[in-house]
């Protein structure tokens, strides 16, 4: 009953859709855009928000840098202007500096090394890589030019045989005809593996011609191996320069704390011993003098140095030690070992273990 009904009144134009009009659906257009436009400005101001509060936690921790360090220069001032701490401060900061000296002389000296070894093991590479693109090009050119005659020798045969098959156009030739089509056909199979052949070599011709050098991995094992051994015989250099006095251990002790401490005597006291360490700063320079020193002591330690694994460049402390070996050499000579042996490694002398490569 009511079937009939809906239909009747669909036929009469009564139920009859309107399309929405183009007004309506730009304006919905514009809504929708509308509220794209705002997910992506919640989103932006969200991402905002966050990088703001992160900024000011950044703040925050520099102010507290900032104060920390504020506060100790008040502490250093108010040292430095009492005549009986402010002596102890100069000579807290120039036992410092001594320790920074000697750490400023082994940088350098590992820096210079790895510039002249990473200069001759990059010419090496380099020259070694050229020689394998050579023996490379040389061989995919031998091939391009092997697959170019083969192609050009097929090609040939085909034109001949094609040229006779033309030629045969008689009705006494059919037999003929036929051969040479078998041959046709057994030609073509054959430049078509000739061509993929020769579109090959010519690929791997142009991946070798277009083979850039690689990037250098920079120093091998072995030059690390070295320079640190180096390092080590350079930094016990230093350490004996200063072994008949205890200003090695004093600079130890000083750089490993933040504040001055009260204990190196009264005025004439520390003035003394600045002059000592004024002495020590120089007896530290000139590092040309030493060369021969360290190159000696480097084949030493070379020569009984032992690693953890074959990719460690760091030596263990027990192998680089002197201290069995000087036992040994006194009582071999009668001569006593050199005074306070430097265990530079073991006990960090110069920071040696921050400067080492690995």
């Amino acid at each position: 009953m009511i079937t009939p009904l809906i239909n009747y009144l669909r036929q009469s134009g009564f139920l009859r859709l309107r399309a929405p009009a183009p007004a309506s659906l730009e304006e919905d257009g514009r809504v929708l855009n509308l509220f794209r436009n705002r997910a992506e400005l919640k989103k932006a101001f969200g991402d905002a928000q966050t990088e703001i509060h992160l900024l000011k936690d950044r703040v925050k921790q520099q102010e507290g840098a900032t104060a920390r360090v504020q506060q100790m220069l008040e502490k250093l001032e108010t040292r430095l202007a009492e005549p009986l701490s402010g002596p102890q401060a100069l000579v807290f900061y120039q036992l410092r500096d001594l320790w920074q000296c000697g750490a400023t002389l082994l940088t350098g000296l590992i820096a210079e090394h790895c510039a002249q070894q990473e200069e001759r093991e990059r010419r090496l590479y380099l020259s070694d890589f050229n020689r394998r693109q050579f023996a490379q090009r040389q061989d995919v050119e031998h091939k391009l030019n092997a697959a170019q005659i083969a192609d050009a020798d097929v090609r040939g045969k085909l034109a001949e045989v094609f040229k006779a098959f033309k030629a045969a156009n008689r009705w006494w030739h059919y037999f003929k005809r036929r051969d040479l089509e078998r041959r046709l056909s057994a030609l073509g199979a054959e430049v078509r593996g000739t061509r993929e052949s020769l579109l090959a070599a010519r690929n791997a011709f142009d991946a070798v011609a277009n083979l850039a050098a690689p990037e250098f991995p920079g120093l091998s094992v072995e030059a690390r191996r070295a320079i640190n051994l180096e390092a080590i015989a350079y930094a016990e250099v230093l350490a004996l320069r200063l072994a008949r006095t205890p200003l090695l251990q004093m600079a130890a002790d000083a750089a490993r704390r933040r504040e001055p401490s009260e204990r190196y005597g009264d005025v004439a006291a520390c003035v003394a011993l600045m002059n000592r360490i004024t002495g020590a700063k120089a007896a530290l320079a000139g590092r040309g003098s030493a060369s021969p020193e360290v190159r000696q002591r480097a084949e030493q330690l070379q020569a009984r140095a032992r690693y953890r694994t074959p990719a460690d460049v760091v030596p263990t402390e027990d192998s680089v030690a002197r201290e069995a070996q000087d036992a040994r050499v006194a009582s071999v000579t009668g001569a006593s070992p050199e005074p306070q042996a430097p265990q530079v490694l073991r006990e960090d002398h110069w920071d040696l273990r921050r400067l080492l490569l690995r």
